[in-house]
């Protein structure tokens, strides 16, 4: 044999050993890769399962399984398989592919993986959009069953300035379980299509309630196929918030009105955004990418690509849930943002809201802003721009609130407004601005012009809060001083305040969210603020029963008044652009703070019609105080706020040389 015939000989078999040379299609791999960088990315998305009336075809990504199965079922629990077979491995994608002949409309499957010989336990693909009962079944169908009537003629709210924006968070359970609602659909996605529902006293309640308080965006928690509910047996008492994802891309059966049909919950959550968008609401979903409930469907699909380990081994926790996802990994980024656009397109989807932001990097979220801004110029992102623990992420890289200016289109929670107006979130009997703390006075100031640049802020790096502009625009922070999370705003200002009288207590609560709906971020109102909503001191409420968590539409009744206060707010911000500035430099031109000298007075004047305003002049006071302040006035002012009503269009004209604002109280004037 000649040395050129060896070497023809011996080339030929090396290239038969290199995993490209092995057959495109096969049903099993033997590829092993070194690590998760080597492997094979699919970056199309047309993963999980694509239907049409003539054939099915379903695609899992899972470079390192040996072989992977499909089971078809009849229903979505309980039975055997009435088919099961084989996928097909395409070495070059790292993609299992099967095409299924035929009309598979509702028809159930799972998929099982085999790794180092065992096969994994029955579970839906990732990218499952439909689900049976409790998620462990995916769903083949023909999306055109889910669309209501008129989805076609579904038309998205106007939003002319996301400085425009008011939001109110709300869960679907506590909205409209409680008998006082009205609701027949109690609990449900279609509790919130009802209209002409009433509470006990005749009041509106429901969907009319959110119309007539005014706002613009309804944040609702978790709706998403999650864990900890058995929507087997709802008969039981359940309760949970959400925040326990098991399949990102399907909906929540216990919020339907049948669980066990997996086409009823796609409907139906497709009716109530319908009813929201014609009642000129957007809907912003909570999405909880940071962490899963389990790591059942990732890890047994594709082992621990999908989260971040430390250097050890061990499993890192930066969400205090157990795991946390791994974000910068090229698929799981691809995961993300497949998830995301696809509630955009699939739901017309408004706008998301992420929990623990700060875990995912800063690479991933301005991709994900840059390609939903392509689908809807105006859809809306936020969140909470820090992590619950440490995390291998390196720091430089998350996405956080002080790193809010490196993130595009993207807002974050702001803590400092948070906790300067009603006191520490940490210490529920921290007292905060607003219940007479005089150490908190710029903190609030700060949150007046929403974290940005200011020449009259004293900013400090050795405080808590306030240490420098971390915000490049007023419209990229959101102002809070309540939501799901903690106590009620009422109930943290009734333990931080004990010796305080009923009256005391609402003219706090009036005063905190006065000052968020007059500062220059993005207000959020947590549900039922608007009528002293109480939890009975409850603060992590996220299992807690009905009792504890659902809303009493008759305390609408009961605070009949400090509901009209609230409306009344809610419609003065939407009616000045004063309130609404959108970048830093009108903040710097139009905004001025007067010099009080008193650590319990924030005091500021909206100048020179600001943002277009109608009126010139807008002065603007906060007194956190236990007794009224008197001041020097120069000039004819109006008043629109008194601290106990709001006047949109008329008020008590003011030629005094003083003004006296109550205690705990806010006042504002103007100038035509």
């Amino acid at each position: 044999m000649t040395t050129l015939f060896k070497n023809i000989i011996l080339s030929i078999g090396l290239l038969l050993m290199m995993p490209w040379a092995k057959a495109q299609n096969s049903k099993t791999n033997t590829i092993k890769y070194n690590s998760f960088d080597t492997y094979p990315v699919y970056l199309k998305e047309d993963l999980g399962v694509t239907y049409s009336p003539q054939k099915t075809i379903l695609k899992l990504w899972s470079p390192n399984a040996e072989e992977v199965q499909l089971h078809l079922y009849a229903k979505g629990n309980g039975g055997n398989a009435i088919a099961t077979k084989n996928l097909t491995y395409e070495t070059k994608t790292g993609v299992w592919v099967i095409e299924l002949k035929g009309d598979f409309h509702n028809t159930y499957y799972t998929l099982q993986a085999k790794h180092e010989g065992k096969w994994s336990k029955e579970m839906p693909d990732p990218y499952a959009k439909g689900v049976g009962v409790n998620g462990n079944r995916g769903l083949i169908y023909n999306p055109n069953s889910i669309n209501p009537t008129d989805w076609k003629k579904d038309k998205q709210p106007e939003l002319k300035s996301v400085a425009d924006i008011i939001l109110y968070e709300t869960h679907v359970r506590d909205f409209s379980i409680d008998a006082s609602s009205g609701i027949k659909n109690k609990g449900k996605f279609l509790g919130l299509t009802e209209t002409n529902t009433k509470n006990s006293y005749g009041e509106s309640t429901g969907l009319d309630h959110l119309k007539e308080l005014g706002i613009t965006h309804l944040h609702l928690l978790p709706v998403f196929d999650y864990k900890s509910i058995d929507e087997a047996t709802l008969d039981k008492p359940q309760y949970n918030w959400g925040y326990d994802p098991q399949n990102y891309n399907a909906l929540e059966g216990s919020y339907a009105t049948d669980p066990f049909d997996g086409l009823v919950r796609m409907k139906e959550y497709k009716e109530m955004v319908l009813a929201l968008h014609q009642a000129n609401i957007r809907l912003v979903m909570d999405v909880v990418y940071n962490h899963t409930s389990s790591t059942d469907i990732f890890d047994q699909l594709v082992p621990g690509y999908y989260y971040r380990n430390w250097t050890d081994g061990k499993r890192s926790d930066a969400s205090a849930c157990g795991n946390e996802f791994a974000s910068d990994r090229i698929m799981a980024r691809q995961f993300m943002l497949s998830s995301l656009k696809y509630w955009v397109k699939e739901y017309h989807v408004d706008g998301f809201r992420f929990d623990l932001m700060a875990i995912h990097d800063i690479e991933t979220m301005n991709l994900i802003s840059k390609e939903l801004k392509k689908i809807d110029p105006t859809i809306f992102l936020y969140g909470e721009g820090w992590t619950a623990g440490d995390s291998p992420l390196p720091f430089e890289k998350r996405a956080l609130k002080n790193h809010v200016k490196q993130l595009n289109d993207i807002a974050v929670f702001s803590d400092d407004i948070r906790d300067g107006v009603k006191g520490h979130w940490s210490n529920v009997e921290d007292k905060g601005f607003v219940s007479g703390n005089k150490n908190l006075k710029e903190i609030v100031a700060f949150g007046v012009v929403a974290s940005t640049n200011h020449p009259q802020i004293k900013y400090d790096k050795n405080r808590s809060y306030a240490q420098f502009p971390y915000a490049d625009s007023p419209t990229k922070v959101i102002g809070y001083v309540s939501c799901h999370d903690n106590n009620t705003l009422y109930d943290k200002l009734k333990i931080a305040n004990p010796t305080a009288s009923e009256k005391e207590l609402v003219a706090m609560d009036k005063l905190a969210n006065t000052i968020v709906l007059t500062s220059q971020s993005i207000p959020f109102l947590h549900m039922g603020v608007e009528m002293k909503r109480t939890k009975k001191g409850v603060e992590n409420s996220y299992n807690s029963p009905d009792s504890i968590n659902k809303i009493d539409w008759n305390w609408k009744h009961e605070n009949k008044e400090l509901y009209h206060y609230y409306k009344n707010l809610v419609a003065l911000r939407k009616a000045h652009p004063a309130f609404k500035m959108t970048t830093e430099k009108m903040l710097q031109q139009h905004l001025d703070f007067l010099s009080t000298n008193d650590p319990l007075l924030v005091g500021y004047t909206l100048k020179n019609y600001a943002n277009g305003d109608t009126w010139k002049n807008i002065r603007v006071y906060y007194n956190g105080d236990t007794v009224a302040k008197t001041i020097p006035l120069e000039g004819t002012w109006t008043i629109s706020c008194n601290g106990e009503v709001i006047s949109l269009n008329s008020g008590e004209n003011t030629q005094n040389q003083t003004v006296t604002i109550p205690a705990h109280s806010a006042m504002i004037l103007y100038q035509e």
